[in-house]
């Protein structure tokens, strides 16, 4: 593969949060190291009846699902078309996360829909998606994906934290990428923004005006997945089983349990931090929640003094991870690992992802 090249590509980002598609167009240059240029991008939210068949696929019949897949694919490629012609943009090709179904590594199991070749046939352009399975064979989690572009795209941060409807974070260690699912985050918000008659909770002001609830905030620092080493992830699966149990308590005000996830979500990032941090350390928050003014106070407040918040352009916030996954769909192009056995917990280093009109 050329030593130096430009790489114009879209990348697609359906989030475990289900609000919407994600799209960005960025050109990728390579010349002895990476540099980019976020060119356009938009979240376009799903229609109702697709949105609410993805928020249940994971409790639909085999047939059903099979129809789904297809469906977004198809949804995903007309977005895609739409998109390019009305930016005036021709990328060589589509990168897509797509809309995760399962998560079950344990099991050797990880499912995106949002099929491929639909997406492909109706947007014309060649296609890379199904990213994780690979890593998940060679027995690793399959995620985060995201730390490959942490490293090579955004290397002067000591820390990278993404804020999605699960919040990761990685960070370089001893020469080597590590990185893990830090706890549930918008997944949660979210859901309790809801029950306070709200689709998110906007800036954190429904948290603000909550309290916390003490016993609560004990139950939730002990919950399982905080007792595990090594690699790990966070799928719908755990914050279900584990985390919801725990908060969607009838009695409790919706803004108290936002207020108390709040408090929780901070203390567990910056310990998380604050456990390993180097001196004048530089942290980048990006996702949805980088946009939570209520939380970043708080979690800035429980940060060392060592270590500096940087909260990007809100283009970056909104869609780091539909750019890097455009990223990682160039390093599959040119047959590089795109996912880290150091972050997994893989056999070994790995190049995901399967192609779809595109022959190399």
């Amino acid at each position: 593969m050329d030593t130096s090249a430009t790489y114009p590509m879209i990348g697609l980002m359906s989030g475990t949060s289900g609000d919407g598609l994600d799209i960005v167009f960025a050109s990728f240059d390579y010349n002895r190291g990476w540099t980019f240029d976020l060119v356009c991008g938009e979240t376009i939210p799903f229609p109702d009846d697709l949105g609410h068949d993805l928020t249940r696929s994971h409790l639909v019949k085999g047939e059903d699902l099979a129809l789904l897949d297809i469906r977004f694919g198809q949804w995903m490629g007309i977005q895609v078309a739409d998109f390019c012609l009305r930016n005036r943009v021709r990328p060589l090709a589509v990168a897509s996360h797509g809309h995760t179904v399962f998560h079950q590594p344990e099991k050797h199991l990880t499912l995106q829909i949002g099929n491929g070749w639909a997406l492909h046939a109706a947007c014309h352009l060649p296609v890379i998606n199904d990213f994780r399975t690979l890593d998940v064979q060679l027995g690793g989690q399959g995620a985060p994906l995201v730390p490959v572009g942490d490293k090579l795209l955004f290397p002067a941060y000591d820390y990278c934290l993404n804020l999605g409807g699960i919040a990761n974070i990685s960070m370089e260690r001893d020469s080597q990428r590590i990185a893990f699912d830090v706890c549930p985050f918008n997944l949660l918000f979210n859901h309790f923004a809801k029950k306070a008659g709200m689709p998110f909770d906007d800036s954190g002001n429904l948290a603000r005006s909550g309290s916390v609830i003490p016993h609560l905030l004990e139950a939730l620092s002990n919950a399982p997945y905080y007792a595990q080493k090594g690699a790990k992830s966070l799928g719908r699966e755990d914050i279900e089983k584990s985390f919801l149990p725990l908060t969607d308590i009838p009695v409790l005000d919706p803004r108290d349990i936002l207020a108390t996830l709040s408090e929780h979500f901070a203390a567990v990032i910056a310990k998380s931090i604050n456990e390993t941090s180097p001196k004048n350390a530089l942290l980048l928050a990006t996702g949805g929640g980088a946009l939570n003014a209520f939380f970043l106070k708080k979690l800035a407040s429980k940060l060392g003094s060592d270590t500096i918040l940087n909260v990007p352009d809100e283009t970056l916030i909104a869609y780091k991870e539909a750019l890097v996954f455009a990223f990682l769909g160039i390093l599959r192009l040119r047959k590089e690992n795109n996912s880290l056995a150091s972050v997994s917990g893989a056999s070994r280093d790995n190049c995901g992802g399967t192609l779809y009109g595109l022959e190399i």
